[in-house]
């Protein structure tokens, strides 16, 4: 597989986990190597993508410059490769922890919408679809 930076990240950023998530991404990462894209805003399109809001939604998704994408795991951990913290995600990397992580990350996905009532980095009490701004650097 060939990856060309930068990595366009689109997370939800309604979601009080991802929000915590992404703002440490976007404090260690540059433009050149990781663009990240709110898809909570109500001004983001995914038909250009070619997916729904729905797929984007049902786990994390991320697209390299030269059209790779990757999902899950995957998008979690070039992510944080491109912001250069990959240290604190190389077990993601590890073949046998994988089917494991996995489970636990397919886990994740389906809590993950019923979290909404965690507090969100940006002061709001609830996790609300539209509420974020859009964020394309």
């Amino acid at each position: 597989m060939f990856y060309k930076w930068p990595l366009t990240l689109y997370y939800d950023g309604a979601c009080p986990l991802c929000a915590r998530e992404i703002a440490f991404l976007r404090k260690r990462s540059t433009e050149a190597r990781l663009c990240l894209v709110d898809i909570s805003s109500p001004h983001f399109d995914p038909t250009p993508l070619g997916l729904t809001v729905a797929q984007l939604t049902s786990c994390l998704h991320a697209r390299f410059a030269s059209g790779q994408w990757v999902t899950g795991l995957d998008a979690t951990l070039w992510a944080w490769r491109a912001a250069n913290a990959a240290v604190w995600v190389a077990p993601l990397a590890w073949r046998p922890l994988r089917p494991m992580l996995e489970v636990f990350y397919r886990l994740f996905c389906r809590l993950r919408p019923s979290l909404h009532w965690l507090p969100h980095p940006d002061g709001s009490s609830r996790c609300n679809s539209g509420a974020s701004k859009c964020d394309t650097r």
